[in-house]
C-alpha cells in the first residue's frame, strides 16, 4: 500500500477542505480519467482496492496512473483508552480529495473498457466520480 518514506512532521492537525480543487483537475497522463465529485478523505487501502479492480479488469492491457498519493497521517488512540495522555500514534495516511480531481488515468485500452474498469474501481471509492475522456 502507498504511504511515505519519510514526513516532515509525524502528525498532522486535521484541517479542513472546503472549495474545489484547482491543481490535478485536467487529464495529463491517459486518454480516459476518474474524477471525484465530492471532498473526503480516501486511504491506502481504498486507493489499493481500487487499483487492484483496474489492472484485474483491463488483465494487463493498457496502463494506469495513480493521480492521488496518501501523505496525511491519521492518528488513533486504542480502544478503551481514558482521556489525557496525548494524541494517538500513527494509524493510516489519507489523501484529502476535493471536487474536480482526477483520481485514476487510463490509456492503451478502448473506451467501452476502461469506462467499465474505472466504474468498478469507483466503487471502492467513497466519492462520488465521473468518467471523463480526452477531447480530441
Amino acid at each position: 500500500m502507498l504511504q511515505p518514506k519519510k514526513v516532515k512532521h509525524r502528525k498532522w492537525q486535521k484541517g479542513s477542505s472546503k472549495g474545489f480543487e484547482t491543481r490535478g483537475t485536467e487529464l495529463a497522463f491517459g486518454a480516459y480519467g476518474l474524477k471525484a465529485l465530492e471532498p473526503r478523505w480516501i486511504n491506502a487501502r481504498q486507493i489499493e482496492a481500487a487499483r487492484r479492480a483496474i489492472t484485474n479488469y483491463i488483465q494487463r492491457g493498457g496502463k494506469v496512473w495513480i493521480r492521488i498519493f496518501p501523505d496525511k497521517p491519521v492518528t488513533k488512540k486504542p480502544p478503551e483508552v481514558t482521556l489525557g495522555g496525548g494524541k494517538g500514534s500513527v494509524d493510516h495516511y489519507v489523501v484529502s480529495i476535493k471536487p474536480g480531481r482526477i483520481l485514476f488515468e487510463m490509456d492503451g485500452v478502448t473506451e467501452d473498457i476502461a469506462q467499465q474498469a474505472l466504474r468498478l474501481a469507483a466503487h471502492k471509492l467513497p466519492v462520488k466520480t465521473v468518467f471523463i475522456k480526452r477531447k480530441s
